[in-house]
């Protein structure tokens, strides 16, 4: 019997129709069998969290529908299933977009052998980043360290960026009949606390859009200034669409280039293009999720994992508000302001003097953007370790973050109720309110609002003569 002529569009972190390389390049085939795989297995530590998990059914539940219900769930090993395919079907090609991730380079140069033995044509574009991270190098050809020397040379190659283009599908979808349900994945926790985040969230292709017009009609605004403030709406809370390829970064940067000329616009796309150095940091040193970029940091003298405090600090108890209503927020709905990731991050790893991996891995379960490169590098910048890094001597002190960035409280006040009939003056600092006060508010310190898990000041001391021990090493 003569097997059925397909070719492959394997969907990974491009999960939309619109500006999609690979899905362009096979938009007029034939007979093409749309897949999705699930590959925990090469994975391994870093296969997704359980907030990632929960986005990812829903945006490939829309993907699916966008497709006539034609795309193809499996589950395994990449390489094992691809071979079942090859061998199911008179494959053609196998086109996708690129990742970065170092587990998936390597088992896609593992698949890619695999399919030139077989004399099957396999070819991967560039969908998820504006440079590819082998573009933009120093003149000697060493990756940059520092963020503002990158961006300064990526403006001078700004014609590497791809222009947006979407084709419509011309051909025959395939329904693999040895495909699984998206049910079957178990993509969902176990434990159903993301009530909160369908709430918030829009997952797809859809979703992206409508967040991303949402962003230009209100928060690019004030986007330099407004950003730094979490009542704000000026943020363009596009991160886990961009995580999960569900919007192009290459359609949102011309046009916002093409649209918008004031700083506040320049200065998103500064933030576009720090996802492009994390990306290149992952991509030139592939031990950063786990390693300290700056060697040194490998003899600070962290202190052993408390987990009472590590504890306090993940459920939001810490007694500094603007830290719990952080912790908080990422638990109710997948997500944090960035002003206040760098101040629960810096708070961690400074005041209670833990490695900047506990943070990194909670994260990981806990946000829908966790994203291996900004994750990694983002958490090694806070903690000091890292390429361009905040100064290790740089610690937020949360208090006076709080009475800069939410100043009435209302941030604060929406995450810890128990706050909100503090006055402004102690919504910052309840353990420095007088007794009636509290009273009137009633805050009962130790009961329903915790006292401080560490003092400020002798914390930031020690985190002080912690960094002593490896400065000039």
């Amino acid at each position: 019997m003569n097997k059925e002529k397909v070719s492959i569009l394997w969907f990974r972190q491009d999960l939309r129709l619109k500006d999609n390389p690979a899905l362009n390049a096979l938009a007029g085939s034939g007979h093409l069998l749309p897949i999705y795989i699930l590959d925990d297995e090469n994975a391994g530590e870093f296969k997704m969290g359980g907030a990632s998990r929960y986005w990812l059914h829903k945006s490939l539940d829309r993907l699916n529908a966008s497709l006539d219900s034609k795309l193809n769930f499996y589950s395994g090993r990449a390489e094992d299933i691809i071979e079942q395919l090859i061998t199911n079907y008179d494959v053609q090609e196998i086109f996708w977009n690129r990742c970065y991730e170092p587990w998936r380079m390597k088992r896609d140069k593992k698949i890619k052998d695999l399919l030139k033995k077989n004399q099957i044509e396999a070819k991967s574009f560039k969908s998820d980043l504006l440079w590819e991270p082998w573009e933009v190098l120093k003149d000697d050809g060493a990756p940059y360290r520092v963020y503002s020397a990158y961006y300064k040379r990526l403006l001078k190659n700004t014609k590497l960026i791809r222009s947006p283009e979407t084709k419509k599908i011309k051909s025959s979808l395939i329904k693999d009949k040895r495909s699984v349900g998206l049910d079957e994945l178990k993509l969902f926790p176990d434990i159903n606390w993301y009530t909160d985040m369908d709430k918030q969230w829009q997952p797809g292709e859809k979703g992206a859009h409508k967040n991303f017009k949402k962003f230009l009609d209100s928060g690019i605004k004030n986007y330099k200034e407004g950003r730094d403030f979490p009542k704000l709406e000026s943020v363009s809370r596009l991160s886990p669409h961009l995580h999960f390829g569900e919007i192009s970064v290459a359609e949102i940067w011309h046009h916002i280039r093409n649209n918008y000329t004031d700083k506040n616009a320049g200065h998103f796309l500064k933030e576009i293009a720090w996802r492009e150095f994390s990306y290149l940091l992952l991509y030139h040193f592939p031990q950063l999720p786990k390693k300290n970029l700056q060697e040194k940091f490998d003899n600070f003298p962290w202190k052993s994992k408390n987990k009472k405090q590590f504890d306090a600090w993940k459920k939001g108890n810490t007694g500094y508000p603007i830290v719990d209503a952080g912790m908080r927020e990422l638990w109710q709905t997948g997500y944090m302001h960035n002003r206040v990731r760098m101040i629960v991050g810096s708070f961690l790893v400074k005041n209670l003097l833990m490695h900047w991996r506990h943070g990194e891995r909670w994260f990981w379960d806990c946000l829908l953007d966790a994203d291996l490169a900004n994750n990694s590098a983002s958490w090694q910048w806070v903690a000091g370790s890292g390429a361009d890094a905040a100064p290790y001597f740089r610690i937020f002190n949360p208090i006076l973050q709080g009475e800069r960035f939410d100043k009435d409280g209302d941030y604060v006040k929406k995450y810890c109720p128990e706050l909100k009939e503090l006055p402004n003056k102690y919504i910052h600092k309840p353990f420095e309110a007088p007794m009636d006060v509290l009273l009137e508010a009633d805050v009962k310190l130790g009961e329903n609002y915790p006292h401080p898990i560490v003092n400020l000041g002798e914390s930031r001391d020690a985190a002080l003569d912690a960094y002593e021990e490896i400065k000039g090493k």
